[in-house]
């Protein structure tokens, strides 16, 4: 097992560049064909706009957001992935609005955004400076939602053999604190907003600036 979650880290050290390729594929895979539909429920209620997206990866969310009439734009430190993205928008006759830049030192002035998106993201979103960057560019009265994993609940084999996986690789345990604790850190105030779906749970927190939160309380 320990010689099978190296492997794991090395892939996801590639997965997002030289191995981009691959990315629809293995997200449907291990999530049993539900990945879409994981990711579209960070937009469950549709979110305030201008919205801006954290490492948009092939770029799903932001046609399924432009599909809907919605001011979106993504940012990616990947080139691969920023290429994917535009790509995809463009097939679709939408704008592309990539942007590939790192999330610690992101290219917008403060306060544009009214809400920030990030589904299943690698440990960079929990860096200080990626949150310092996040709430400098999120408005006052925004929210940000990330989405960091999903629980697979079907009863069917294939849904069993993949939530067993989940479990064995360490990809799937109950939410920790080092998931909240270093965006409360960031001058968030976070709580917990699970999305329920027929076959699977996707944790989803919600967090908002903290002296938005304090205004309301007094």
């Amino acid at each position: 097992m320990k010689v099978f979650r190296s492997f794991l880290r090395f892939f996801f050290r590639h997965f997002y560049t030289t191995l981009a390729w691959s990315y629809d594929l293995v997200a449907r895979i291990v999530s049993v064909g539900q990945w879409n539909d994981w990711v579209r429920s960070v937009i469950d209620p549709f979110p305030a706009e201008p919205m801006l997206e954290i490492a948009q990866g092939p770029g799903h969310l932001l046609l399924e957001i432009s599909r809907r009439g919605g001011n979106v734009v993504g940012v990616d430190a990947s080139h691969q992935m920023c290429h994917m993205a535009s790509h995809r928008l463009k097939q679709a006759s939408h704008d592309s609005k990539v942007v590939q830049a790192q999330a610690q030192a992101l290219p917008f002035p403060e306060c544009t955004f009214a809400t920030l998106l990030s589904t299943f993201p690698t440990e960079f979103i929990l860096d200080s400076e990626s949150l310092l960057e996040a709430r400098r560019t999120l408005k006052p009265e925004g929210q940000y939602r990330v989405v960091p994993m999903a629980e697979i609940r079907g009863s069917g084999f294939l849904d069993r053999m993949a939530a067993w996986l989940f479990r064995v690789t360490g990809q799937y345990a109950d939410l920790p604190s080092s998931w909240t604790d270093p965006i409360s850190e960031a001058g968030f105030v976070v709580r917990r907003n699970d999305v329920l779906l027929e076959r699977s749970r996707v944790i989803r927190l919600v967090a908002s600036r903290a002296e938005q939160m304090e205004g309301q309380v007094a």
